[in-house]
């Protein structure tokens, strides 16, 4: 049975009859309970289209994402798309993400956001400056971040305490004896990779250990440009005795160089990574400053979005949740120590 038949089986216009299903105010509670007794009578089911189309929803949430080589073997960026979809598919929803160039990026998010072709967005790898939630804020359209940017608006995100997983690195280096510690960055127009660099120099000198300029290396965003940076660390002289590296898939490639280079990681060098590098083959325990509970943050954000679509303010929808410090075997005592 369509809904047309239910109205006319009900002696009540469609538009009475579709209010009453989608439970809006002016439809008096004994209308609304004739309506819903007689269609659970009839086993009627609404058409989630046209249902959609009634409220002006298409119960469908999207990301728009430049997706890297590495993307697709990426175990983190998979667990925290996993638990985008476990959230969309418990309420009912689907999950878009919409694979782009670079250089169309932003024309994509301004075509989708034009055609209404999703009811919000999560925006990913976030930039210090970025176009795509300037744009979003000044339209109104709702978006949570995966991440933070800088800008004069309130808007909702969900991140990695970036200040303590450094800090953590930093410190269980110094514990250990090490004094000359570099830092490998992701691109510094990515605010993770700004921030973490800031709170890097902060806590170097916190501890009052002295930066060498040679140590700090940017643009690794993958397993060759880790390599290449841990080459050009190799080549320093003196050498670093620990490396942080901010990112898990350029952390691979500086492991595979130490392995190469024929460097006993953990006793000549020591190094900590940030990310899980479990799923990569390197055969090491590497120490890491892990990101708990990805599926749960993929998830989070998903709940996060929907409360906004619900009429949350922005301000009030803002996480950060806390990394922790997983000791492994690439860490030890510093040789000159």
């Amino acid at each position: 049975m369509n809904l047309k038949s239910l109205a006319i089986a009900l002696g009540m216009s469609k538009t009475t009859v579709s209010r009453a299903l989608n439970g809006y105010p002016e439809v008096n509670s004994r209308t609304r309970e004739i309506v819903l007794a007689a269609a659970k009578k009839v086993g009627y089911r609404p058409n989630p289209l046209a249902r959609s189309l009634a409220v002006g929803r298409t119960n469908v949430l999207g990301m728009i994402y430049p997706l890297l080589p590495s993307d697709l073997g990426d175990s983190v960026f998979l667990s925290v798309v996993n638990g985008m979809s476990d959230a969309v598919e418990a309420s009912k929803m689907s999950l878009i993400i919409a694979p782009v160039s670079p250089q169309n990026e932003q024309p994509s998010y301004e075509t989708m956001v034009r055609g209404r072709q999703v009811d919000g967005l999560v925006v990913g790898r976030t930039k210090v400056v970025d176009e795509r939630i300037a744009y979003l804020t000044k339209v109104e359209f709702p978006f949570v971040a995966n991440g933070r940017t800088r800008i004069d608006a309130p808007y909702a995100y969900f991140d990695y305490d970036n200040d303590t997983g450094i800090d953590l690195a930093v410190s269980f280096l110094a514990a250990h004896g090490h004094q000359r510690i570099a830092l490998l960055s992701a691109p510094l127009d990515l605010h993770f990779a700004f921030e973490r660099k800031e709170s890097f120099i902060r806590c170097m000198a916190q501890a009052g250990l002295q930066l060498d300029p040679r140590y700090l290396l940017d643009n690794t965003f993958d397993r060759r440009s880790g390599y290449q940076a841990m080459q050009q660390l190799l080549a320093c002289s003196p050498r670093p005795t620990a490396v942080i590296v901010d990112n898990h898939l350029s952390g691979v490639g500086v492991v595979r160089a130490l392995m190469d280079a024929g460097i006993e990681i953990g006793k000549e060098i020591s190094v900590i990574v940030w990310g899980n590098v479990e799923d990569t083959l390197i055969g090491i325990n590497v120490t890491t400053i892990d990101q708990p509970d990805l599926r749960r943050a993929g998830a989070k954000m998903v709940e996060m979005l929907q409360s906004l679509l619900a009429g949350t303010p922005p301000e009030r929808l803002q996480e950060i949740w806390q990394p922790v410090l997983l000791p492994g075997a690439t860490v030890g005592r510093c040789p000159d120590a």
